[in-house]
């Protein structure tokens, strides 16, 4: 039969409009030449979920197979498994692909090296690649000098363009709608998961009306309720909510790789005296946090900050996590610009076009009054003297105890 083929060129329908401009593709790319060039780089190699969607417009679907964003000085080349077919050269915005197959186990490795030097100074994610993957690597390109561009890309993601931001608050319009929809769908005896769904619906419709070519993937809802408040990333499940119950809602819109988020503490039916108090502590924390956003402040400082609200109530025992975080390409499986979280231990200075949430936290244990979590969530974008609240959504006891 002979031998098949290590690569294909495939071409199968016309390119999907993008998301982004021609304009802003290219001034990401000319960030991160900026970079290969200061550190002597002939490439850098893109591995990670995040950068091969931020530099090229595609989010991979790995399923086993390696994908890579290949960028030198002249071209960038998306490396992507024929299993994918025409949808990589439909998609991403990219000067070339190249398909793979994987009638034999090296061709992803194989391809590579026929786009660089024989000895390339090349610059990859250490934050991302495997010690498997980076001995392949090594095997593949003897004589290979590399260097760490995780950190570095990390950095240049972390302030957002203004069409960046335009995207976000869009995205942030679509998460309202979606809370809007599971309120509606909340009543004493509905399984956590039929308010999802009628979230998710609405959020599905909602992204496909504002961005009616993009793939609708990774969007997902989650409403916890009693017990399962405890924790911020708890999954759905198919527990009914009953009136008194505390209740997590969580909608988080997924477009072009880009995630944003809208979370809210609900009551189905009145609080009790406890629950509300605490409640009403959180809400007053997450009201501080946001005014202490803005231009010049340090993470840390906000975190150290918010703590001391906490303890004048003796609940910082109670605080399960730090009190926001980046927003861009990042999802529950892949990405994080882990230097823009609002932790005791992050020094970043917040600076205009970053984009954060501001989402205190306490939990409650079941053996106390009041048992549950408490969380509320906005997405902010750092202005030149402040900030602007992306997300539209009412807050607190006053409007977000659902009638029974």
């Amino acid at each position: 039969m002979g031998e098949r083929p290590r690569m294909l060129e495939i071409t199968n329908g016309e390119p999907a409009p993008p998301i982004f401009s021609e304009a802003e593709m290219g001034r990401r790319l000319a960030a991160i030449r900026q970079r290969m060039e200061e550190d002597g780089l002939d490439a850098v190699l893109f591995t990670s979920y995040h950068n091969i969607c931020y530099y090229s417009g595609y989010l991979p679907c790995r399923f086993g197979r390696p994908y890579g964003l290949l960028v030198d000085a002249d071209k960038s080349v998306l490396l992507a498994p024929a299993i994918d077919a025409g949808q990589p050269r439909r998609r991403a915005v990219c000067d070339a692909v190249v398909s793979y197959t994987d009638w034999q186990g090296d061709n992803f490795l194989r391809a590579l090296a026929g786009l660089l030097p024989r000895t390339p100074r090349l610059g990859i994610e250490e934050d991302v690649v495997d010690l498997a993957f980076l001995r392949a690597l090594e095997e593949a390109l003897p004589g290979m000098r590399r260097s760490d561009v995780g950190e570095a890309s990390m950095r240049l993601r972390m302030i957002k363009s203004a069409e960046e931001i335009a995207h976000i608050g869009k995205m942030c319009a679509v998460a309202d709608i979606a809370g809007r929809a599971c309120v509606e769908a909340i009543a004493d005896g509905v399984p956590e998961y039929e308010v999802a769904m009628a979230g998710l619906a609405a959020m599905n419709r909602a992204i496909a009306a504002v961005w009616p070519a993009v793939e609708l993937r990774d969007s997902w809802v989650w409403l916890q309720s009693g017990i399962n408040t405890d924790g911020a990333h708890n999954p759905l499940t198919t527990r009914r909510v009953h009136a008194g119950d505390i209740i997590s809602l969580n909608c988080f819109p997924m477009v072009g790789g880009y995630y944003t988020a809208l979370e809210r503490t609900l009551f189905c039916g009145e609080p009790s005296v406890a629950h509300r108090r605490y409640w009403e502590i959180n809400c007053q924390v997450f009201e501080s946090g946001k005014a202490l956003i803005r231009p010049g402040v340090r993470c840390c400082d906000i975190a150290q900050t918010l703590n001391a609200l906490y303890a004048e109530h003796d609940l910082l025992r109670f605080r399960t996590f730090g009190y926001g975080h980046s927003f861009g390409i990042l999802c529950h499986y892949y990405g994080r610009e882990a230097a823009l979280e609002l932790r005791e231990d992050v020094e970043t200075v917040l600076e205009p076009g970053m984009v954060v949430s501001m989402e205190p936290m306490i939990s409650i244990p079941e053996s106390m009054p009041g048992a549950g979590g408490y969380r509320e969530h906005d997405v902010l974008v750092v202005t030149e003297d402040g900030h602007v609240t992306l997300t539209n959504f009412p807050v607190g006891p006053e409007e977000n105890v659902i009638r029974v």
